[in-house]
């Protein structure tokens, strides 16, 4: 794959000032996969400045910015003040961020399994307060290669560096979290409990100590990612009420309740305001289109 920032220094494109705007998303390599489900890289350079919505996700949230900080200007806890980062980890939330540029932006979002970290309920932090100088390292990293394929691969021989297994998360946990997942977020705690063979409020009380969110919360961010990735799908916009239906909501109106508590806006309006960037992410290996799969 051609890249047009190879060999450009950081900030500048090898083009000057024609812009730029590019997005490439890839899966880690296979050693990896428990721990990050994938890589989004996004370079974009004299675009029209814009207020991009970060919407909850059954994923913690890593940045590694590739040149200017990137700033958040609202957080998923009304809270946090707005802050620049030159890395970020942020937590599972149920609540969007709002991050603005004024017409440049670039760095690679890593899509991080919430069990292979300790809950950061959902609060946005420099990943150096996490990760200590390791983040600055894979920073760097990244910042160093020539191309996309070889800012992943450093990030791949960087984290593999890194990987330990934790041994810190209970089998139930793991076992509720996979179920959840399995379901697309429909499976009441009950079950989940009975599946585990703990009590419903001991199984709250761990999972919420492991992911940051209760199980019921966790379904429900788990049921609206699957709802807007699927709006964002190539190959048409689904009718909403057979959307809300596939993906467990109890009619069109909840799901667009829904939209509107975790995304701040109707899905009409995300769609038409993000839609088109939300879908737009390639895979390099193999060619294939749209996100990369879980």
């Amino acid at each position: 794959m051609t890249d047009e920032f190879a060999g450009a220094p950081p900030g500048r494109t090898a083009a000057g000032d024609d812009p730029l705007d590019e997005a490439v998303r890839v899966r880690p390599t296979t050693a990896l996969r428990p721990y990050v489900a994938w890589y989004s890289g996004y370079r974009r350079h004299g675009v029209p400045p814009a207020l991009h919505r970060g919407l909850p996700s059954p994923h913690l949230t890593f940045i590694l910015t590739l040149d200017d900080p990137l700033t958040v200007a609202g957080h998923p806890d009304p809270g946090q003040p707005p802050a620049r980062y030159a890395t970020l980890i942020g937590g599972v939330h149920t609540a969007p961020a709002l991050i603005s540029h004024d017409g440049r932006q670039s760095g690679i979002q890593l899509a991080v399994h919430p069990l292979a970290a300790r809950a950061l309920s959902g609060l946005d932090v420099p990943a150096e307060a996490v990760l200590g100088a390791a983040a600055a390292s894979l920073r760097e990293a990244a910042r160093e290669a020539r191309d996309w394929p070889e800012r992943f691969a450093a990030l791949d021989g960087a984290l593999l560096r890194l990987a330990r297994p934790s041994g810190q998360v209970p089998p139930e946990v793991v076992h509720a979290w996979s179920a959840l997942r399995r379901s697309g977020g429909a499976l009441p705690v009950a079950a989940l409990a009975r599946e585990t063979g703990w009590s419903e409020r001991h199984l709250l009380d761990r999972f919420r100590r492991e992911t940051g969110l209760s199980p019921k919360a966790a379904a429900r961010v788990m049921r609206f990612d699957r709802a807007r990735r699927l709006l964002a799908a190539p190959g048409g916009t689904p009718r909403l009420a057979e959307l809300a239906a596939y993906c467990g909501f109890a009619d069109q109106a909840h799901l667009a309740r829904e939209f509107r508590a975790l995304a701040g806006c109707a899905p009409s309006t995300w769609l038409a305001e993000e839609g088109p960037d939300a879908a737009k992410f390639r895979n390099v290996q193999g060619g294939a289109t749209g996100p990369a799969p879980e």
